[in-house]
């Protein structure tokens, strides 16, 4: 993984030649396993690495990929989409790793402290969309981010939402994560300045069709600066609020 910035610096402090640092910068953008073509460059070109998504692959394949990051001086990476039975054959296979059973996620290293003075608000509808809620949250702060958690606070009983007004109101971002109807993100979105990021979750009776009734909800809401990611899509909504944060937060003050 290339650092420019530590580049840029040696070659300031007279470390390294121009000629050097040219070489260093050039590097392969990417290392090729076999099976995958692991991007190198990148935290480069986004300010955040490469982040494997674990359904469909082995824990081989996985674990291939882990060690190639590494190699290249990746200290944090998140897989995705991980489940238990593969996370136990990593262990197995000698990555060390921890597993976030209700995110389904595994991170290798140690999740950043946050750069940003400003925080990202997850929320759910109910407990049981918290698994997705988890991936979101997990994502973000991989990306260096804050994240508060305000679970179970659905439309059905909207006096838990608003016995929490000064989070909502005072969040650079909110996520909101719902299945059923997915009134979460039209009730947020109405009450807070910030953007809102809605996840329809798959959560909910037969005629919410897996999770399509609550992303047509969603899709169709009149707050205000609601945007809406796939069904289920955790990671994503994580990794959005994350980048918005960035743009909002001043850096935090050691």
């Amino acid at each position: 993984m290339i650092d420019v910035e530590n580049i840029l610096n040696a070659v300031k402090n007279q470390e390294m030649s121009v000629d050097e640092a040219l070489l260093k910068l050039r590097e392969k953008p990417f290392e090729d396993i076999g099976f995958a073509k692991v991007d190198l460059h990148r935290k480069l070109r986004q300010g955040a690495a490469e982040v494997i998504y674990g359904a469909g692959k082995t824990p081989e394949q996985i674990a291939g990929i882990v060690n190639t990051m590494i190699e290249h001086g990746q200290d944090v990476i998140l897989i995705t989409r991980l489940e238990k039975k593969s996370a136990d054959k990593l262990n197995e296979l000698g990555i060390n790793f921890e597993y976030h059973s209700d995110a389904r996620a595994g991170v290798v290293g140690k999740i950043p402290e946050p750069k940003n003075s400003g925080f990202i608000l997850v929320t759910t509808g109910g407990t049981s969309d918290i698994p997705v809620a988890e991936e979101a949250a997990i994502t973000a702060e991989i990306l260096g981010n804050r994240v508060k958690r305000l679970y179970d606070i659905g439309v059905a009983g909207l006096h838990r939402a608003l016995s929490h007004m000064d989070e909502i109101m005072s969040a650079n971002v909110i996520i909101a994560v719902a299945g059923m109807e997915g009134a979460l993100a039209s009730v947020l979105g109405g009450l807070a300045e910030s953007p809102v990021i809605a996840v329809p979750t798959s959560i909910g009776y037969g005629a919410s069709f897996g999770g399509v009734s609550a992303l047509l909800a969603m899709l169709n809401s009149c707050a205000s600066g609601v945007s809406v990611v796939n069904i289920d899509n955790g990671f994503g909504a994580g990794y959005l609020a994350g980048m918005i944060n960035k743009k909002f937060s001043a850096p935090c003050i050691k």
